[in-house]
């Protein structure tokens, strides 16, 4: 074989596994948007192909998830639980994950370890007491119970990952800044910060995702309609019993995830950037 027909092969064996993959990532997302507007009969029979539109397509369950739900509710409730959470993890894991990797000798890492141990303890294991502590600060019913209790598990990882990520970056640049009259905390904002963009991004990414689909917590804490979330609200108003409400649920799914599916796509290099210096390190 030819070194130009070598390299068409590998060409397209490269394009067909991209597009394998391109089909099986993308897939969930068109199943949600051929089910949110088709015909409840249509969606029904049996004998209709899944992927065709046997009848014309219908509004009619994006309308029911606005009219008789409080969607637009849970999505603004969703904002603003998961802004609140990303600025007190980046505020928490940040300096603390510098910390940890400034620290010398092996005390940094076991601590840096054990922080991040406290990550795997299940939520369901700490539900409990946690809702006794939100009763106790009378915080039940209330959107500042989840801002106060998903950092319990946002920031330990996160300063985990950051901890990885500002050990990637040499002290040189460091000492090379205070060396020009930055104090430390001035060279930790003004040099490390700016290099570190990639991890920051990251754990801003991770806890927002987190934030949009826990369930767990806020179903525990959260018991009015009015101070849903969409991971709880969305479940709650649309399947009733064994009667599920397919054509509205898909459309909530695919209003909520779009977003964040095409920030993930927007910034994927510095996202997988982000956790494989921390993962190596």
């Amino acid at each position: 074989m030819s070194e130009r027909g070598k390299q068409l092969g590998a060409r397209a064996a490269r394009w067909t596994i991209l597009g394998v993959i391109t089909f099986f990532l993308a897939f969930p997302f068109a199943w949600m948007l051929i089910t949110a507007f088709k015909t409840t009969g249509d969606l029904y029979n049996l004998q209709h192909n899944p992927f065709l539109f046997y009848d014309p397509p219908t509004l009619e369950h994006v309308h029911r998830l606005f009219t008789d739900t409080l969607y637009a509710q849970w999505l603004l409730n969703t904002a603003f639980v998961g802004a609140m959470v990303v600025a007190i993890t980046l505020a928490l894991a940040v300096p603390a994950g510098y910390a940890l990797a400034r620290l010398t000798g092996g005390f940094g890492e076991k601590l840096g370890i054990g922080i991040f141990l406290t990550y795997l303890v299940p939520p369901t294991l700490l539900f409990i007491p946690l809702s006794r502590v939100i009763v106790n600060l009378h915080l039940d019913d209330s959107l500042w119970s989840l801002v106060l209790v998903y950092p319990s598990f946002t920031v330990p990882f996160s300063t985990w990952l950051m901890m990885g990520f500002f050990k990637a970056i040499p002290k040189d640049v460091e000492e090379a800044a205070m060396v020009d009259g930055y104090s430390r905390l001035a060279a930790f904002f003004k040099v490390v910060v700016p290099i570190s963009s990639s991890g920051i991004l990251t754990v801003a990414i991770f806890s927002f995702t987190l934030v949009l689909q826990e369930f767990v917590y806020a179903v525990t804490f959260i018991a009015s309609a009015h101070n849903f979330t969409v991971g709880i609200g969305v479940p709650t108003f649309l399947v009733h019993g064994d009667v599920y409400f397919w054509g509205s649920l898909m459309a909530g799914c695919f209003i909520a995830g779009v977003p964040v599916a095409i920030l993930y796509n927007l910034i994927v290099d510095r996202f997988i950037a982000g956790f494989t210096v921390g993962a190596v390190k």
